[in-house]
């Protein structure tokens, strides 16, 4: 599906539109969406498809997936979610994994930004070095 700058251009702005006092509010995208089905213009449903996607991006720009190899206690998790806050927004929302194959350490996600404190990375870079 090629997108031309006319389905950016729409997408864009109907995403901006998205937002309430600075947080995605889903009955305006829902408004949004009905509105430009009932409309019909023409490649909507391309328009549809890059709205969603930016939407999505932008959703995940907003939560915090943060992987470890061991049960992270109370007192680290609410630190840790305080300083990605502090970082990314107060409307950040954090989900914490289990991930044993990390081996050791964490691995924060935030959209397409990726901070990995793990054992296990340190050792494929250490590989990587000999």
């Amino acid at each position: 599906m090629k997108i031309n700058k006319e389905i950016r251009q729409l997408s864009r702005e109907m995403l901006r539109a998205s937002f309430t006092d600075g947080q995605i509010d889903r009955g305006k995208i829902t408004s949004l969406v009905e509105s430009l089905i009932a409309k019909k213009p023409r490649r909507y449903l391309d328009i549809l498809q890059y709205y969603k996607r930016l939407v999505r991006l932008e959703i995940e720009k907003r939560h915090a997936r943060i992987e470890s190899s061991t049960q992270v206690g109370p007192e680290t998790r609410a630190r840790i979610v305080e300083n990605l806050k502090k970082k990314r927004g107060r409307d950040l929302t954090a989900e914490f994994v289990l991930n044993p194959e990390l081996l050791g350490g964490i691995r924060i996600r935030v959209g397409s930004d990726v901070w990995d404190g793990s054992v296990r990375d340190r050792l494929e870079r250490l590989q990587k070095q000999l």
